[in-house]
C-alpha cells in the first residue's frame, strides 16, 4: 500500500511526466503538426533520391515556388478557418497582373499608376465574392466557382480585345517597372545564395496572419465565425464585417503575388492561373485547416505550401516523368489528411 502510495505522489509531482505529457499532449493538438511530420517526411525522401535536391541553390528554387503559392495560402487558410472557401483566387493572381501591365502600358503611364489600379479592381472582387456570400446565404462555394468563370473569360477576352494577343506586351522600359521590381520580384543574396524576395514577404504575411489569428480580437472572431456563424452572431460578432473581410484578404494576397509575377516576368499570358486555387486550398488543408471550418492554423498553411514545393522541384531534382507530379501531389493530400486526423486523434485521447 505504502508503494503505490508511493508511486501516486511521484506521479502527481510537477516537473515529472505530467508537464512533459502536458506539453506534448499540446503538441499533437496544433493544428500544424502534421504538417510538419509531413514536410519532413517529404524533405528526407527527396534528399534521399534527388541529390541534387541537397544543394543551396536548388533548395532556394524549392522556396522560391512555395513562396508564390505560399503568400495566397495565408489568406486562404484565414479564410477557411473563417468557414469559407474563394475559388476564384487562381485568376485573380492573373486578373491583377493584367490590370496593372496593360493599364499602365495602353495609356503609357508609370507603372505605380497600373499597380495602384490593380489594387483597386484586386479588393473590388474580394468585396464583392464577400457581400454576395453574406447577402444572399449562397455557398461560397458556388459564389466564386461563378466568379472563377467570369474573370476567367475576361482575362482572356478583354486582353484580346485591347492587346490583339493572349498575351500582355513586356512592359520592362516603362517608366517605374525598376522600383517596383525591386520592391516585388528582386533578388537577395543571403551567404551566397540568390533568394527571391518573395520568400521575405511570405515569412511576413506568415507571421502577420498568425499575429491576427493568435493575438487580436479579430483573429477570435474568425475562429468563431467558422465554428458556428449563429452563435458568434448571438454574442456580438460582426459575422458579415469579419468573412467579407476574409475575402479582401484573399484579394489583397492574390493581387501582391500577381505583381510579383508581372515585375518578374515582364509579361503575363492570360490563360495562366487556372487550378492554382486549389494549390492554395490544399496547402491550407495539408496545414491543418478543416473544411469545415473553425479551426487551422496560418503557420500549417506555410508547411502545406512548402511540402507543395518540395515536391514540385524534387520530382524534377529527382528527373522523375513530371507527368507524375499530379498523381504524387494527391497522395500527399491524401496523406498528409490521414496523417492529421490520426495525430489529432491521439492528442484527443490524450487529453481523455
Amino acid at each position: 500500500m505504502s508503494q503505490t502510495l508511493d508511486t501516486a505522489s511521484l506521479q502527481r509531482e510537477p516537473g515529472v511526466a505530467p508537464s512533459t505529457r502536458t506539453a506534448f499532449v499540446r503538441f499533437l493538438g496544433r493544428p500544424e503538426t502534421g504538417a510538419l511530420a509531413g514536410a519532413i517526411a517529404v524533405y528526407l525522401f527527396f534528399y534521399a533520391f534527388a541529390p541534387a535536391f541537397r544543394d543551396a541553390s536548388s533548395f532556394a528554387s524549392v522556396l522560391y515556388v512555395s513562396s508564390t503559392f505560399g503568400i495566397p495560402a495565408v489568406a486562404v487558410a484565414l479564410l477557411m478557418i473563417g468557414g469559407e472557401f474563394d475559388l476564384s483566387a487562381g485568376v485573380a493572381v492573373i486578373a491583377a497582373a493584367l490590370a496593372a501591365s496593360m493599364f499602365s502600358y495602353q495609356l503609357n503611364t508609370n507603372m505605380w499608376i497600373g499597380v495602384l489600379v490593380s489594387f483597386g479592381i484586386a479588393m473590388a472582387i474580394g468585396f464583392i465574392n464577400g457581400y454576395l456570400v453574406v447577402t444572399t446565404g449562397i455557398p461560397s462555394f458556388l459564389v466564386t466557382l461563378g466568379t472563377f468563370f467570369m474573370i476567367q473569360g475576361l482575362n482572356l477576352a478583354v486582353t484580346k480585345l485591347i492587346t490583339g494577343n493572349v498575351a500582355t506586351s513586356d512592359v520592362s522600359n516603362m517608366q517605374g517597372f525598376h522600383s517596383a521590381h525591386e520592391v516585388f520580384a528582386s533578388t537577395i543574396t543571403v551567404g551566397g545564395v540568390a533568394l527571391k524576395v518573395t520568400l521575405f514577404w511570405w515569412i511576413g504575411f506568415v507571421l502577420v496572419g498568425t499575429w491576427i489569428l493568435r493575438r487580436t480580437r479579430v483573429g477570435n472572431w474568425i475562429f468563431a465565425v467558422g465554428g458556428s456563424a449563429t452563435s458568434a452572431r448571438a454574442v456580438g460578432v460582426p459575422v458579415k464585417q469579419v468573412k467579407v473581410g476574409l475575402f479582401m484578404a484573399v484579394s489583397f494576397l492574390t493581387w501582391f503575388t500577381g505583381m510579383h509575377l508581372l515585375f518578374n516576368y515582364n509579361t503575363i499570358q492570360s490563360g495562366n492561373g487556372i487550378g492554382n486555387e486549389f494549390v492554395y486550398i490544399i496547402s491550407a488543408v495539408v496545414g491543418g485547416c478543416l473544411l469545415t471550418g473553425g479551426y487551422g492554423s496560418v503557420v500549417g498553411a506555410a508547411i502545406g505550401a512548402l511540402i507543395f514545393g518540395m515536391t514540385n522541384q524534387g520530382i524534377v531534382y529527382a528527373g522523375w516523368n513530371p507527368d507524375w507530379f499530379k498523381f504524387f501531389l494527391g497522395a500527399i493530400l491524401l496523406a498528409a489528411i490521414l496523417l492529421n486526423n490520426w495525430i489529432r486523434g491521439r492528442g484527443e485521447e490524450a487529453n481523455q
